[in-house]
C-alpha cells in the first residue's frame, strides 16, 4: 500500500477504501475498548458507503457532475478517518499489534540520539550601512554536514584597532552572541567605527554540544 511520503492516509483511493474496511471490521468488535462512539462509526460507514459507491461509477459514465461528487465523497471520507485517528488511535488503549492491522504505523517513541556538530561554519561579512556589519553563514563545505546537529551557530566577537596585530587565537574574542537565523546583523558605536571586528562561529545542537571554532574573520566597521 503506497503512501504519501510523511502521510499515514494512503494517496490511491482504492487504499483508503481498503484501509477504511479494516478500521470497521476491527471497530465492530474494539471500539469500547478503544472508546470509539458508535456515532464516530456510523458516520465513517456513511463516508464509506458514499465514497466506494461514486468510485464504482464506470469512467465511461461520468462528467462533470460525478466527478465532483466523487471528490467530495472522498474529501469527506478521509476527514473522518482523520478525526478518528486523531481522536481514537493512540497507544494505549490500542497496542502495536492493534496499530498494525489498522494500516497503520506506530509512532516511534525512542528518540534518535543528537551528535554533537561535526562540520564548521564560517561567515561572509556585508557592509549594509554605516556603523554595521552583517554575517552571512556558510558550511565549510571540506567538513561534514549535519542539520540535526547544526542546530544553531554561537558567534565570538571583539574589537581592535587596525594598529594591532591580527588576531588568530579565539579565545581574545570575548563577546558572545547565539542564533539560528541564516545571518545575522550587528550594529556598532559611533566610538568603534573604522576599527577592526573579528568574528569566529562554531555550530551547536540543541541540547549544548559543541563543534569547533571555524575560521577567524573579520571586517573593518564603516
Amino acid at each position: 500500500m503506497y503512501m504519501k511520503r510523511g502521510d499515514w492516509l494512503p494517496s490511491k483511493k482504492k487504499d483508503q477504501l481498503q484501509m477504511v474496511r479494516n478500521w470497521v471490521l476491527s471497530l465492530e468488535t474494539k471500539h469500547e475498548a478503544w472508546n470509539v462512539p458508535t456515532s464516530k462509526i456510523t458516520s465513517l460507514i456513511e463516508a464509506y458507503a458514499a465514497a466506494e459507491h461514486e468510485n464504482s461509477i464506470p469512467s465511461s459514465e461520468r462528467n462533470m457532475v460525478t466527478n465532483m461528487r466523487k471528490k467530495t465523497a472522498f474529501s469527506v471520507l478521509t476527514e473522518e478517518m482523520r478525526d478518528i485517528k486523531r481522536r481514537y488511535f493512540y497507544i494505549p488503549p490500542l497496542t502495536e499489534s492493534d496499530f498494525k492491522g489498522l494500516g497503520l504505523k506506530p509512532k516511534d517513541t525512542t528518540p534518535t540520539p543528537i551528535g554533537d556538530p561535526v562540520g564548521l561554519v564560517t561567515a561572509t561579512i556585508r557592509y549594509p550601512n554605516e556603523g554595521a556589519l552583517e554575517l552571512r553563514f556558510e558550511h565549510v563545505m571540506s567538513s561534514p554536514f549535519d542539520r540535526r546537529a547544526n542546530y544553531g551557530i554561537k558567534i565570538r566577537y571583539g574589537i581592535f584597532h587596525v594598529d594591532a596585530p591580527p588576531v588568530v587565537d579565539v579565545n581574545l574574542l570575548v563577546n558572545f552572541k547565539f542564533t539560528k537565523r541564516r545571518k545575522e546583523m550587528f550594529n556598532f558605536d559611533r566610538e568603534n567605527r573604522k576599527k577592526i571586528a573579528y568574528f569566529c562561529m562554531r555550530y551547536e545542537n540543541s541540547k549544548g554540544g559543541e563543534g569547533q571554532w571555524g575560521p577567524v574573520i573579520s571586517g573593518v566597521i564603516p
